[in-house]
């Protein structure tokens, strides 16, 4: 108990300092969430159909880019374990940023044969010809957003692990307005557009994705508190070494964020063997569990930076401060979201229909998605901002393995028992998923408590790397 026996006035300042960091992560999160909810909410007003079909397409696109978001991530760590240790660490930093759009591009590829593929592979997994031909069409215009989603956020790491956040929040608060201008301009032929539906969303959503990086990209160059960073110089100069640990640190993030990002991909996919109904309003009730995830998102992002500066520093009562003040942080608001979701379901799946007769089922099925969803909220803030806590300290192995055993094999197994053979249809699936994230933040809380035992609270893996004699 000694070790984390730690003044009052220094738990204020690590409050303050996650919070400093946190708001604006948790409102970038918020503005990425909301390119796929403003497709979502606009072309739920363009028809029932379409919108089961770019659920179909938005899901199969969220699990793979989780996968290549955590390999990039890797960088976030690493960027601020060399900023605490504080030798040499603009050489340090940008090396590691180098190495990330590196992985960047190296992902894409694979990425892009898959979603050019996508009407194929939805067809392998049963469901309906039609709407894995329309999810095909949206993603002919969403597919080119990849690698410029990788980009933004490799930058976005960049500035975080900095600790100035401001630039990404006022950059990203832009893709509120433009995608909703593009959409509803290219979706429904306003504006003097042509009427492009699904593929329009699409093409929307890849301007949008265009616009946010090359923005960014002029901001790391010209603002004079990150160009002595020099990010893009001697850009194609190779450093073997640091892109090796990248991989290995980085695979492991991007499979587990993959395993709970695709569990929810599975269970659209479930959903639309229970009916085209069910598929539309687990959409629905998605994209609004995903706006109330991105807060304890973006605490756990600033978790990861500010455990990883405390290892840098080798400060194992900072490392205490910044994990469990984030952990507190990210489950008392989602134990607010649980409240908030169980007493509103039907207004807020409401936000998204048009009040048509012909939606009343999407919306009786949708609100009963959320009652269950308001139940896991809680256990999902402890599950992600265990997940960041520990990335800090560079631990992504044993989590990943967490997060295979707790959504595949415990969650889906129980949410498909549950929908096929109990017959509680979609709400058995809801279900699954909340035991699931239950089994895995209890998980990942017992090795953060276990953390200094297990020899994780020592900076040795990301010494070995710092002194590669690549510039």
């Amino acid at each position: 108990m000694s070790q984390e026996r730690i003044t009052t006035p220094s738990w204020k300042r690590e409050l303050r300092a996650t919070l400093a960091l946190a708001w604006p992560l948790i409102l970038t999160n918020l503005t990425m969430a909301s390119v796929q909810a403003i497709d979502t909410f606009f072309i739920g007003r363009y028809g029932t159909s379409e919108l089961a079909a770019v659920a179909l397409a938005l899901n199969l696109t969220f699990a793979l880019n989780l996968i290549a978001l955590g390999i990039i991530t890797a960088a976030s760590p690493m960027m601020a374990t060399a900023l605490g240790r504080g030798r040499g660490r603009v050489k340090d930093v940008r090396r590691s940023f180098r190495q990330s759009v590196w992985l960047a591009m190296t992902v894409t590829v694979p990425l892009w044969a898959v979603l050019m593929n996508a009407d194929t592979v939805i067809g392998w997994l049963g469901q309906d010809p039609a709407l894995a031909a329309n999810a095909q069409m949206f993603l002919w215009g969403y597919l080119w957003s990849t690698f410029l989603f990788l980009l933004f956020n490799a930058l976005r790491h960049f500035l975080a692990a900095l600790e100035r956040p401001g630039w990404i929040l006022v950059i990203s608060a832009a893709a509120i307005p433009i995608n909703s201008l593009l959409d509803y301009a290219l979706i429904f032929g306003e504006l003097g557009a042509p009427e492009l539906g699904v593929f329009g969303a699409g093409i929307a959503s890849t301007i949008t994705w265009f616009l946010l990086a090359a923005v960014m990209i002029i901001v790391v160059l010209t603002d004079r508190q990150f160009r002595r960073f020099h990010l893009f110089a001697r850009f194609w100069k190779p450093d073997w070494a640091r892109y090796r640990r990248m991989w290995l640190l980085g695979l492991p993030i991007g499979l587990a964020m993959g395993f709970e990002g695709g569990v929810f991909s599975a269970a659209a996919y479930l959903m639309g063997l229970v009916s085209e109904d069910a598929l539309a309003a687990h959409a629905i009730a998605l994209q609004i569990a995903a706006l109330s995830f991105m807060v304890p998102w973006g605490i756990a992002q600033a978790a990861t930076v500010r455990v990883g500066i405390m290892l840098g520093r080798g400060d194992k009562d900072g490392i205490a401060r910044a994990g469990w003040t984030a952990w507190v942080l990210g489950v008392g608001f989602m134990s607010f979201m649980a409240i908030f979701l169980f007493v509103f379901p039907e207004e807020l799946i409401g936000l998204f229909l048009a009040d048509t007769p012909e939606n009343a089922s999407v919306l009786t099925l949708g609100a009963s998605f959320l009652v269950v969803a308001a139940i896991f909220q809680i256990v999902d803030g402890a599950q992600v901002v265990g997940a960041g806590i520990l990335r800090g300290l560079h631990d992504t192995r044993v989590p990943m393995i967490f997060t295979f055993v707790g959504y595949w094999l415990i969650g889906i197994g129980v949410g498909v028992w549950l929908a096929f053979e109990a017959g509680w249809d979609g709400v058995g699936i809801w279900t699954g998923l909340a035991v699931g994230l239950a089994i895995v933040a209890v998980l990942m809380l017992g090795r953060w408590m276990m953390r200094a035992r297990l020899g994780l609270t020592e900076d040795e893996a990301s010494k070995k790397i710092s002194t590669s004699p690549v510039d």
